[in-house]
């Protein structure tokens, strides 16, 4: 029987009709989407006699969001769907191919998720200043445990038993090879270096790795051609990946030196993609995102653990200023360097990681986007054809024949107003619609 009912799923087709459509490069002229199964199988033309329709009733169609840098968990993705984000990106954590098919074997609740698996950092080096002393589970995930379903509950344990029974150690070159080899075996989707002495998160002079282990870790992952993304917050050390050859900055850089210019063009010419997670440096320069927690969209959605974490900041840099922040990310993407949503949100509620959410920073991203310079348009390109570009994800982040079925309806047009894509009347992950 459940063979039956897949088949039969595998069979529906149905008709989105009546929207005005953004396919993650420009709204475009047909008005409707005809889905089979997993897939969209047309946009425009025929709309076939046996198919279910759904009256968008003059709302926005888009493709489903990506959050190119989060460090997620069950219940983040499941948060994450909620607010049309389909497909989480994650650079430090468990969800390689081989977490994933631990953590979610029989769960079709949630995004999807890839994953750099554990990044590559010195010992006692970022992000250990965030993190509670010693070896048993903090109490913030034995809280999100017990939210969990006993299925779940079990599944998140023994990922967590097996990334944590033995710390990777990075020290040396032969240690940084064998550290990449491991990722690969898990199946990690692309290799994350951290580069990171401590100053913006409110810790100097944490242990950072020599320059010939961080080129090692790049030079060995490009062996395996995967992608290289690099936790950077200053300039300085913004330049420093470049120079090793990483393909993305996985952070803006907080600060605007006099040799930003140079530094812009450095980038540039290296084809490297910026995620500038401006939420997160809001929340270092002390802002938390209260007015996004009291947005009834977002409040509804999300638990009061989240809201709180919402309505505070980690505050770690107050001598920054989001001006900076946003001429530097203007400047970056002026000189044609590839901008990608990302937002850096913890896998559960961290009383000292505040300003961030699943799903919910995605939207707040693209209005500070906006608000630094970007056309809705180009924000939303941001959240949806850049990253799946860039991540090698050919099967999404746009609305084409053959492409996946990730799709989110929205009342009102983000294109004009993007706070808008908040309003969101559905959400489609695969082909199956999940929220209306």
């Amino acid at each position: 029987m459940e063979k039956v009912a897949q088949n039969a799923a595998l069979d529906q087709v149905t008709a989105i009709t009546n929207v005005r459509i953004f396919d993650g490069h420009q709204i475009i002229t047909p008005r409707y989407v005809v889905i089979k199964g997993e897939s969209i199988i047309s946009v425009g033309g025929d709309i076939p006699a046996d198919a279910t329709i759904i009256d968008g009733e003059n709302a926005t169609l888009m493709p489903g969001l990506i959050d190119a840098h989060v460090h997620t968990s069950i219940g983040g993705l499941r948060d994450a769907l909620k607010f049309g984000v389909t497909t989480e990106l994650e650079m430090n954590g468990d969800f390689t191919k081989r977490g994933r098919e631990i953590q979610l074997k029989n769960v079709n609740d949630v995004a999807d998720v890839r994953s750099a698996g554990i990044a590559i950092t010195a010992p006692g080096g970022h992000p250990d200043e965030l993190l509670p002393d010693g070896d048993e589970i903090p109490e913030f995930v034995l809280k999100e445990l017990e939210k969990l379903s006993k299925e779940d509950r079990e599944a998140m344990l023994a990922a967590y038993a097996h990334d944590h029974e033995e710390i990777p150690q990075v020290t040396t070159v032969e240690e940084t090879i064998k550290h990449v080899h491991t990722q690969m075996e898990n199946g990690a989707d692309y290799i994350k270096i951290m580069i990171e002495e401590g100053t913006v998160m409110g810790a100097p002079c944490l242990p950072v790795l020599s320059d010939e282990i961080l080129k090692t870790a790049v030079t060995e992952a490009h062996k395996f051609d995967k992608l290289v993304i690099a936790h950077v917050l200053t300039a300085r050390s913004s330049q420093e990946a470049i120079d090793f050859g990483v393909d993305g900055l996985g952070h803006l850089f907080i600060d605007r030196p006099e040799y930003t210019s140079e530094l812009v063009k450095s980038i540039a010419s290296s084809g490297a993609f910026v995620t500038p997670c401006l939420v997160l440096n809001s929340s270092i320069t002390g802002n938390p995102a209260s007015e996004l927690a009291n947005d009834p969209r977002v409040h509804s959605k999300l638990s009061p653990d989240w809201i709180d974490i919402l309505n505070s900041s980690f505050n770690t840099f107050p001598q920054g200023n989001m001006e900076d922040s946003f001429k530097n990310v203007m400047d970056l993407h002026r000189a044609g360097v590839d901008i990608l949503v990302g937002t850096d949100v913890a896998p559960v509620p961290i009383p000292n990681l505040g300003g961030l959410a699943h799903g919910a920073s995605v939207h707040h991203e693209m209005q500070l986007l906006v608000k630094a310079g970007f056309t809705p348009i180009e924000a939303l390109q941001s959240a949806t054809s850049k990253p799946a570009r860039c991540f090698g994800l050919i099967d999404r982040g746009r609305i084409a024949e053959g492409a996946r079925a990730d799709l989110i309806l929205v009342n009102g047009d983000p294109i004009t107003n993007i706070s808008d894509s908040l309003s969101i009347k559905a959400v489609w992950f695969k082909g199956v619609q999940k929220l209306n």
